[in-house]
């Protein structure tokens, strides 16, 4: 299962509604980050589903055409990963009682095929032969605050540990001493669950948003496409790490070891890009004098830079961006003040 709905609003102006994050050119060869995740979910699972938002069909069939109507499951709107997970095991569960399914995220960047296969098989096999949720965790390479983590301390038993708790963002004191401390990984938000398990932990977890959802599929199943829509509409927008990971006593870690990243803003894009001995990375044609530590990204002109250090330039034809590297998590508020301002043009 593809979760391919984000709008990537920290990549903004290369990020927007009609180009949103997950069918930008970010993978290798210049693929989309979508079809580089299709790519590698073909080559592990028995079928490939992509949940997205209606809004988003057109953009999702442009780059995988070869998904058939029957492998789309469509949110009539954004609500939030414990509906959409939510919407997707209900739909599952009736075509395939006690399927297996895995969430491979359609917005990251990630290599060593192997790896990655043998980690999502060994969460596939985990999930089906325990009856627990799983995860795939990776141990951090340095001391992160924009990622989530998940604390699963012990030895590695039958290919999993045991998770003790989910951990939101952390401040830096903190990432630092799960780094020192050890028994902490990177959540990556790649679950792995036996559908009907899911819908269990919804019904102990999450209660509302189950009931409401069966009627969702209740209204589609009957040919309601409208009453569905408005049933989904009213749910309450809730994260599936929070509702449902956070609480249950039946979650499993599988360690994985592989070059991943959740390229969420644009100095963590930039620091995917080969930098020049001066530490700035370009993509674009530009000139950059006594410039230091900067990331440029032009499209269609020459971009010029004199004396510019830790700064990100984004052009496109009708945005500019510059910010400084320590602010690349703001740009959503420039995304927010559009939205305020009623500037749609711009997103």
């Amino acid at each position: 299962m593809i979760p391919a709905g984000g709008a990537g609003t920290r990549l903004w102006p290369r990020s927007r509604s009609s180009t949103p994050k997950h069918v930008l050119p970010l993978a290798d060869r210049g693929r989309t980050l979508l079809r580089a995740t299709y790519d590698r979910a073909k080559a592990v699972a028995d079928e490939v589903f992509v949940l997205t938002e209606v809004r988003q069909r057109e953009i999702i069939e442009a780059v995988l055409p070869e998904v058939d109507v029957s492998h789309l499951i469509l949110e009539p709107s954004a609500r939030g990963t414990t509906n959409a997970y939510g919407l997707a095991s209900l739909i599952l569960n009736e075509r395939m009682p006690g399927a297996v399914m895995i969430a491979l995220p359609a917005d990251h960047v990630v290599h060593g095929s192997a790896q990655v296969a043998r980690a999502v098989r060994a969460a596939v096999k985990a999930a089906a032969t325990t009856g627990c949720l799983v995860t795939v965790g990776l141990k951090p390479t340095f001391p992160s605050t924009g990622l989530g983590y998940i604390h699963a301390p012990g030895r590695v038993s039958r290919g999993t540990l045991r998770v003790r708790r989910f951990i939101e963002k952390p401040n830096a004191a903190s990432a630092k001493r799960f780094m020192r401390e050890g028994g902490y990984y990177w959540n990556l938000a790649w679950f792995s669950w036996r559908v009907d398990v899911f819908i269990e932990e919804l019904a102990r977890h999450a209660a509302r948003h189950l009931a409401a959802l069966r009627k969702v599929v209740a209204a589609r199943n009957a040919g309601d496409e409208a009453t569905a829509a408005e049933l989904y509409r009213r749910l309450p927008v809730e994260v599936v790490d929070r509702t449902v990971m956070e609480k249950t006593d039946r979650l499993l870690l599988v360690p994985g070891a592989f070059d991943w990243a959740d390229i969420g803003n644009w100095a963590e894009l930039g620091d995917r890009v080969r930098a020049d001995a001066r530490g700035n990375s370009v993509d674009g044609e530009a000139v950059l004098v006594d410039t230091t530590g900067s990331l440029i990204f032009g499209d269609r002109r020459l971009i010029a830079a004199i004396g510019v250090e830790d700064m990100i330039i984004v052009d496109t034809e009708d945005a500019l961006l510059v910010v400084p590297r320590s602010r690349a998590q703001d740009v959503r508020k420039v995304v927010e003040a559009l939205k305020r301002a009623r500037k749609t043009r711009y997103l």
